[in-house]
């Protein structure tokens, strides 16, 4: 057991051992606008908690055994010892199998795919309480955002609601819809942005939309393409689980609150193995956490989902009430302006969260381990190194490289051998570290360069600061002990991994731009918003808002090149939705274009658009539907940084 003092660590356990852990360092303190009762993550001890292998999703049943798996997942909220035991648990929302209350986790348990064969899931949303009544959103919403807007009934739903004066945050039932992230889905089960629905509540206000506007449209093509129906509080998904061997992963998407429902905890990850572009078991480092496994089981594959949160003092989430948190603009808001009074253009925390515990520790072995990374931030961009001292005000040399061997669409090329990792929100590194030659007893620490502001490209240290040393510059701690069984695995330098098919030729080279808009009002406040776009026959921007008619509609089948133009001063991680796209080059005015980096040149589904650059991408749109693609720093796509397209 964890035996913790307010400063000291008496005793722990790690990975079935005995050791010793120093007292962790009084970090200076990295303010958080908000007034009282944020908690300073200073007096946050680290390196106490274990870190958590998120376990297997577990099945509900009722399918024919290997034709299809199927889920009953619901979302809940519940208590959780995010920080260190001895400081308040969290109220957080997480997913679950309804049918074992205790799978109920913040990140999710994983579900585990295999290639060919689909998983069905019945998404519930089960935030009421134990009475059945609905609970409200745990952080402050914004209702004058273009959102999916319940109380505005089915006549003005998924709508930008008009106020006669400025409005407090929204306290109702909240909508949910869940997005498997990287797969390719036939358009009723990716998650549709306005595809959202209510819990099954007693008491849902009269009047108000329970369903998002495209959710009866949606649940009639799925019942009549499967013959399974959804029900009251629920939808029904189903993936193909025809694509390459990757790591997805799901999270909300509901219209004007994914920011809030992510930061709750509303994420987790999916992992597809198998099929002709997966290698054999035995040659990257493993086991994964199974179904059935014994208790202290040794897991050499881990998914590791990185955030950043604050905490109020009573351990409770903290997230800004208010515009001032961003800017220190105190108003005029809506009405008597156009800028929102609650939403922030960006977020950053103050702790770094890493699988739902603060600071964790991970005891390794002296062989390889595969790491997939997650960055589930919000709006921080990550730069990790594996270092030998955690406390550093300059880029720091780092103690063992990372060898990345896939990205978001599977297995790159070759492997990629790099110093650091530069991950985008969303964004995803298959990687094998090697502790081979370090001895036992070795302690390093898993730290992050990113800047503790919006990213805008160049170098920690040189074009930026990166994040506080003594508090979001630090990750997680890996102590070294003795090795358990021999390492039998293939070294990541002779790795051959499973070839990879580039795209055909493109028939269409689309341009789209981004670009943010202050205040028309008060031109000095921005951004008021962050928007999409197109470019004119002139080059041009032609901003678009979310409920703008469809400007991109490839044909189906159809290859396209999609060149992004970023006219902002912030790096933007772009997702589409339904494809893996290759990256091909980025250029900036003037010079020659740059070919995609070496750990980019396999398939993705978000890419990182720098600012002054135009970014190329090319997909293969080959599922007729209705879709979107949106910036991935989620402030900004809950406030029109989001645009929705069609197929065929």
């Amino acid at each position: 057991m964890w035996v913790v003092t307010r400063r000291r660590v008496v005793q722990s356990v790690v990975g079935g051992m005995f050791a010793l852990l120093p007292a962790a360092t009084v970090a200076p303190r990295l303010r958080v606008p908000g007034g009282e009762g944020v908690l300073d993550p200073g007096t946050v001890d680290k390196y106490v908690t274990r870190l958590v292998v998120p376990s297997t999703m577990p099945q509900s049943g009722g399918g024919v055994a290997g034709r299809i798996d199927h889920y009953v997942i619901g979302v809940r909220q519940f208590r959780q010892q995010v920080l260190p035991p001895g400081l308040p648990a969290t109220t957080v929302w997480g997913y679950g199998s309804t049918l074992h209350p205790r799978s109920f986790h913040y990140p999710a348990f994983t579900v585990e795919a295999r290639s060919g064969t689909p998983v069905r899931v019945r998404w519930k949303n089960q935030l009421f309480d134990r009475k059945g009544r609905y609970l409200p959103h745990l952080l402050p919403v914004d209702p004058t955002l273009h959102w999916a807007n319940p109380p505005g009934g089915t006549s003005a739903r998924d709508t930008r609601p008009g106020f006669r004066s400025t409005p407090g945050a929204y306290s109702g039932p909240v909508p949910i819809v869940t997005h498997l992230h990287g797969g390719k889905s036939m358009e009723e089960s990716d998650g549709y942005t306005e595809a959202w629905y209510l819990p099954d509540a007693v008491d849902l206000p009269a009047g108000c939309a329970e369903v998002g506007s495209f959710y009866a449209e949606f649940k009639d093509k799925f019942e009549d393409r499967f013959g399974d129906a959804w029900g009251r509080g629920d939808a029904v998904f189903q993936y193909a689980n025809a694509e390459r061997a990757s790591t997805f992963w799901f999270h909300d998407h509901a219209l004007g609150v994914t920011r809030l429902n992510v930061y709750a905890g509303l994420a987790g990850f999916y992992l597809l193995r198998g099929g002709p572009a997966d290698l054999p078991d035995g040659v990257l480092p493993g086991p994964a956490p199974r179904a059935g496994d014994p208790p202290g089981r040794k897991y050499y594959e881990i998914p590791l989902a990185i955030q950043d949160r604050s905490f109020h003092v009573d351990g409770s989430l903290y997230y800004p009430a208010g515009r001032t948190a961003f800017d220190g603009f105190n108003g005029p808001y809506i009405p008597a302006s156009d800028i929102p009074p609650i939403w922030n253009p960006e977020f950053f925390g103050n702790t770094m969260v890493t699988n739902g515990r603060t600071w964790p520790v991970l005891q390794v072995e002296p062989r390889r381990y595969r790491f997939r990374l997650l960055n589930g931030c919000n709006s921080r961009y990550l730069i990790l190194k594996v270092v030998t001292r955690p406390l550093a005000h300059r880029p720091t040399a780092p103690a063992l490289p990372f060898w990345q061997i896939g990205s978001e669409g599977g297995f790159l090329p070759a492997p990629v051998r790099r110093d650091q990792v530069l991950i985008a929100p969303a964004e995803r590194a298959d990687v094998i570290v090697d502790f081979t030659s370090v001895p036992v007893g070795t302690e390093l620490y898993l730290i992050n360069e990113g800047p503790d502001k919006a990213f805008q490209g160049g170098k920690a240290g040189t074009d930026f600061s990166p994040a506080d040393p003594a508090t979001t510059g630090q990750v997680m701690k890996l102590t070294v002990g003795a090795l358990t069984t021999p390492d039998t695995t293939v070294p990541p330098s002779q790795l051959s991994l499973p070839p990879l098919k580039p795209l055909g030729k493109a028939s269409r080279i689309r341009r789209l731009s981004l670009s943010e808009q202050n205040s028309t009002s008060l031109p000095h406040v921005g951004p008021r918003h962050i928007l999409l776009g197109t470019l004119d026959r002139n080059g041009a921007a032609v901003p678009m808002h979310w409920d703008d008619p469809v400007t991109e509609n490839p044909a189906l089948g159809a290859t396209e090149i999609w060149e992004i133009h970023n006219l902002t001063k912030d790096a933007h991680p772009i997702h589409i939705h339904e494809v893996q796209f290759q990256l091909l080059d980025r250029q900036r005015a003037g010079r020659a274009a740059r070919p995609a980096e070496p750990w980019e040149r396999g398939f993705k589904d978000t890419a990182i658009a720098y600012p002054g650059a135009v970014t190329r991408l090319k997909a293969t749109f080959d599922r007729a539907g209705r879709y979107v693609w949106h910036c991935h720093m989620l402030e900004h796509e809950d406030n029109e940084m989001m645009r929705p397209y069609t197929v065929g």
